[in-house]
């Protein structure tokens, strides 16, 4: 299977790069997935809502495969559905998804320093997000800090889309 040569090597999904949180279909899974310790939160219209990056996620793996929710049961990014339909090559996915986590790696290493929330599992572009807020002021070493990281975070928003979500 794809998702055994893919997946396995990606994770983006689950790490919080792609997305913030993935909604689950009630409080009975929330519940079930609370029991193996990952963290459900509500929104503003009670829907229960896994927290990203998952707890569950082992490196690039999932350490609850056989419990992990329905939405991540039936996901399919845009790069898997490619190469599913010999759209892409295997070998050219994998390149896709190494530069991708090239390109995380890049946002990463320059939010090193720059989080007011250390320490805390937030999503990638919460992340940025707080860092960019964070590296206000004249002085030109910040300000080429955060035209760095914005410049490094759009280039990984426009890669995620075209790639993942496109």
């Amino acid at each position: 299977m794809l998702t055994d040569t893919l997946c396995t090597q990606c994770g983006l999904c689950c790490d919080g790069t792609l997305f913030g949180d993935v909604e689950l279909r009630g409080r009975r899974e929330a519940t079930r997935l609370e029991a193996l310790g990952l963290d459900v939160d509500s929104d503003d219209a009670d829907v229960e809502l896994l927290a990203l990056p998952c707890a569950g996620l082992r490196g690039t793996r999932c350490g609850v495969y056989a419990h992990r929710p329905q939405c991540c049961r039936t996901f399919e990014c845009r790069l898997l559905q490619q190469a599913e339909s010999g759209e892409v090559t295997v070998a050219d996915a994998l390149s896709r998804i190494a530069a991708a986590k090239a390109q995380v790696a890049r946002v990463r290493a320059l939010l090193a320093g720059s989080e007011p929330r250390r320490g805390q599992r937030l999503p990638l572009a919460e992340r940025v997000a707080d860092a960019i807020a964070a590296l206000s002021g004249p002085s030109p070493v910040v300000t080429r800090r955060r035209v760095a990281l914005v410049a490094a975070a759009d280039r990984l928003t426009r890669l995620i889309d075209t790639t993942f979500l496109g």
